[in-house]
C-alpha cells in the first residue's frame, strides 16, 4: 500500500498513509501532519519514496517514518529522551520530538558536519522547528553513530536511520529501563527491521519485523 500514498500536499500524503494502514495511531498521524516534509525532502515532498539529500545519505520514505513512529510509540511520552542516529534531513528527528513534547528531547547524530547542518537547517524552516531547537527539544551533533551518543544517556528509545552491520551492543547499554531500539541490521546480502527491548529486569529481547533497504551505516570519511 506504501506505493499508493504519494499526495499532492502534506495533509494528503499523511491522509493517505492513514488511510492504507501505515499510519494507526492518532498521535504518529498528528505528529507527521504538524511537520511539513516539504522543509526535508529536496524535491517530491509529498512522494511517499526515499530521496538523495546529498552526502551519500537519503530521506527514508514517509511509510518507514510511520513505521518506526509506531514501534516507538509505547515510549515516546512527554519528557522522554530519545536518540536518532543518521538523522540526515532532520525530518524524522522533528517528528519524534512533537512525539516527546513537552519537555522531551530528541538528541540528532549524523557523522559528518554537512548533514548535521542540513537537519539543522531545515528544522529551523519552521516556527516549530526553531522553538523546538530553542528551547532544547532538537539537538544535533557530530558523532560516530555506531557508538550512540553516551553524553545524552540513557534513552527511552533509539532510532538508526542506516543499516548496522550488527547490533551494537553501544546502543542497547545506552537504552532507559525499559527501552526500545529501532534498528535495520545487515545479513549477508539482506537487512531487516529488528526491534530491541531492554526490560525494566534488564534483560534484552530482539524481534525481527521486516525486510528493507538502507544506506550503510558508517562513521566520518578518514582525512
Amino acid at each position: 500500500m506504501a506505493w499508493r500514498s504519494s499526495g499532492a500536499s502534506n495533509e494528503a500524503l499523511i491522509e493517505n498513509l492513514s488511510g492504507n494502514g501505515l499510519i494507526h495511531s492518532s498521535r504518529v498521524k498528528q505528529a507527521m501532519l504538524g511537520v511539513d516534509r516539504a522543509h526535508y525532502a529536496p524535491y517530491a515532498p509529498y512522494q511517499d519514496s526515499p530521496q538523495s539529500i546529498g552526502h551519500r545519505a537519503t530521506i527514508s520514505a514517509p511509510h518507514m517514518h510511520a513505521s518506526a513512529c509506531e514501534s516507538l510509540l509505547p515510549y515516546l511520552k512527554p519528557g522522554s529522551r530519545v536518540l536518532d542516529i543518521g538523522s540526515g534531513s532532520g525530518y524524522l528527528t522533528h517528528v519524534l520530538a512533537e512525539l516527546v513534547k513537552p519537555g522531551g528531547t530528541v538528541v540528532g547524530v549524523e557523522h559528518i558536519q554537512p548533514l548535521v547542518d542540513i537537519g539543522t537547517t531545515n528544522t529551523r524552516k519552521s516556527q516549530e522547528g526553531r522553538e523546538l531547537m530553542d528551547n532544547g527539544g532538537i539537538k544535533y551533533v557530530k558523532a560516530d553513530g555506531r557508538l550512540g551518543y553516551p553524553e545524552g544517556a540513557p534513552y527511552d528509545a533509539i532510532h538508526v536511520g542506516a543499516a548496522a552491520a550488527d547490533f551494537h551492543q553501544q546502543l542497547i547499554d545506552q537504552l532507559r529501563l525499559p527501552g526500545r531500539l529501532f534498528i535495520p541490521v545487515e545479513e549477508a546480502y539482506m537487512q531487516h527491521i529488528y526491534v530491541i527491548d531492554k526490560n525494566e529486569d534488564g534483560t534484552v529481547t530482539r524481534k525481527k519485523e521486516y525486510g528493507v533497504q538502507y544506506v550503510p551505516l558508517t562513521d566520518a570519511p578518514k582525512e
